[in-house]
């Protein structure tokens, strides 16, 4: 066993002291120790996007993120997207345009979509597929998540719209 240090870490808006090993990946740190487990362990090697998070503003694979680059940060996983007063916009999307199946992909695909539509609030079709290409799905072909994020899109510019 390694040398272990201390890791500060806020998540979802909760600051959090770990004590891990520098080489523990960040995805094992979220759901073995902070009981974190909205992001799943997919693939490990940063192609399903399963781990997906939001980290200091970026989209990254916590399943390539060892938990000392993480020490400070600031990270949202797909916990922290909706609220006591309900579901995420995108969250509600997913479920009204059949944008899930399985479920497995689900959190990392809303966790990415969240980032996307903030890096760009008015994507087209194209650039949402691009923008998600990082994030695997075996079950829906991907037409109904496109679909849940380009709705979430528009709801959201309405409404910042009509404020």
């Amino acid at each position: 066993m390694g040398k272990k240090m201390q890791v500060s870490l806020t998540v979802n808006g909760e600051v959090h002291e770990v004590l891990a090993e520098p080489r523990e990946l960040l995805i094992h740190t979220l759901r073995e120790k902070l009981g974190i487990t909205g992001p799943h362990i997919g693939c490990e090697t940063s192609h399903c996007g399963a781990c997906t998070v939001d980290m200091n503003g970026r989209s990254v694979k916590a399943c390539t993120v060892f938990v000392a680059q993480a020490d400070g940060a600031e990270i949202t996983t797909i916990e922290g997207l909706g609220g006591p007063d309900g579901l995420h916009v995108l969250q509600r999307m997913f479920r009204e345009h059949h944008g899930l199946q399985c479920g497995y992909c689900t959190p990392g695909m809303i966790t990415r979509a969240h980032r996307l539509l903030q890096e760009n609030p008015q994507p087209t079709e194209e650039e949402v597929r691009f923008g998600m290409a990082g994030n695997l799905c075996r079950c829906t072909g991907y037409q109904n998540i496109v679909k849940a994020i380009m709705a979430a899109a528009a709801e959201m510019n309405a409404k910042e719209a009509a404020e």
